[in-house]
């Protein structure tokens, strides 16, 4: 019987350890989804400092505060955004969602619309 004992610890012991090494780490975790998921990506955009709201369109999206919003511009290369034609300004928000008159690269109007 002496024996047998050894022989159901060893095996017990070797159960054991290719239990753990089953166990899921974070990285194995499947991403979150429905709520869990809007619930990650509103935790992530406030902790950037973003806002996380509606877009208008009906999509739950981060608005931010770009580094240069407000300063005066004369076209997009000016801003880590866009420069905004009425205003000549870099834009206020982003992502700029809309109808919006911008200036592009080379410095002309143009009207961008972004749902």
């Amino acid at each position: 019987m002496k024996g047998r004992t050894g022989t159901t610890a060893a095996l017990l012991l070797l159960a054991l350890l290719a239990m753990a090494g089953c166990r899921k780490t974070p990285e194995d975790a499947l991403p979150p989804v429905g709520q869990a998921a809007v619930a990650a990506q509103q935790t992530a955009c406030e902790g950037r400092g973003g806002q996380f709201r509606g877009n208008g369109a009906g999509i739950l999206t981060c608005f931010t505060t770009p580094r240069d919003a407000g300063k005066a511009c004369r076209k997009s290369d000016d801003c880590s955004t866009a420069c905004l034609a009425r205003s000549m300004t870099c834009a206020p928000i982003a992502p700029l969602t809309g109808c919006q008159e911008i200036m592009t690269n080379l410095g002309t109007r143009i009207t961008q619309c972004i749902d």
